[in-house]
């Protein structure tokens, strides 16, 4: 099996679906879990970025599925969303197809370390209340071109994207962090099927190790949906606040 030759390395992508399908579902940053080790298995970061949509896609899907039953994802609002979103992430697709990844990690740690400060010193600003009335996104010009900024850096490099999402859609449009992920999540799964796409079309996507990734996230997913339904909003805002330090630390520690 071409990239996955080592019983470890494989034991180890599926650990890591594990991972990554739990955090990405509550806040995100496991993509930074997943590419690295994709690279490991001896892929290139072109194609190791393209590989990853495969678990990313699997991921989303399910974790749709799973808040659903939940009755937690405003299918209405959908459309609205997806408008910008995906405008945003045909552009960034096309360009990471072509230019490394790397080129949008100042983008990322700013934004993560701006999240931070403002969790910190005043949550309030990101994170609203229970029981607060979203806003309708024609009302918020600024959230429109924050989903478009969103989509394109999915579409770009998808590692961290839950975060600019979390920005946009709980910070901007005020929605409880239940109903963020769940729209969060089915955000990202739209653009990745673009993004997917065209990495396809550049042969991009090694479909074995990505599918081994998703089956991790499977079993992620469907914990981190339960837990969220468990637990009170608090403790999905401790753990956004933790991810995004981990991920600052991670992107501060990469140089």
């Amino acid at each position: 099996m071409e990239y996955l030759g080592d019983p470890w390395l494989v034991a180890a992508l599926l650990g890591s679906g594990v991972i990554a399908g739990f955090i990405n579902t509550l806040a995100g940053g496991g993509g930074l879990l997943i590419l690295p080790l994709l690279m490991l298995s001896g892929m290139g970061p072109a194609l190791a970025n393209g590989t990853m949509r495969v678990a990313v896609l699997i991921q989303c899907v399910e974790g749709v599925r799973q808040f659903h039953r939940h009755g937690s994802v405003p299918f209405k609002v959908l459309p609205g969303i997806l408008i910008p979103t995906l405008s945003g992430a045909l552009i960034g697709a096309v360009a990471a197809s072509f230019l490394p990844t790397t080129i949008l990690k100042p983008v990322l740690l700013t934004t993560l370390v701006v999240m931070a400060v403002i969790m910190v010193v005043r949550p309030s600003t990101l994170m609203p209340e229970e029981g607060e009335t979203p806003k309708a996104l024609a009302s918020t010009p600024a959230a429109w071109l924050g989903l478009f900024l969103t989509g394109a850096y999915g579409g770009f490099a998808q590692a961290g994207v839950g975060f600019l999402a979390i920005a946009v859609l709980a910070g901007q449009l005020r929605y409880d962090l239940r109903r963020t992920n769940a729209l969060k999540l089915a955000m990202t799964a739209s653009f990745t099927i673009l993004a997917l796409v065209v990495f396809v079309w550049r042969g991009q996507v090694a479909w074995l190790p990505g599918l081994v990734v998703g089956m991790g996230t499977l079993l992620g997913v469907r914990l981190a949906v339960g837990f969220a339904h468990r637990v009170s909003g608090g403790w999905l805002k401790g753990l956004l606040l933790i991810m995004v330090l981990v991920t600052c630390s991670a992107a501060f520690l990469k140089g």
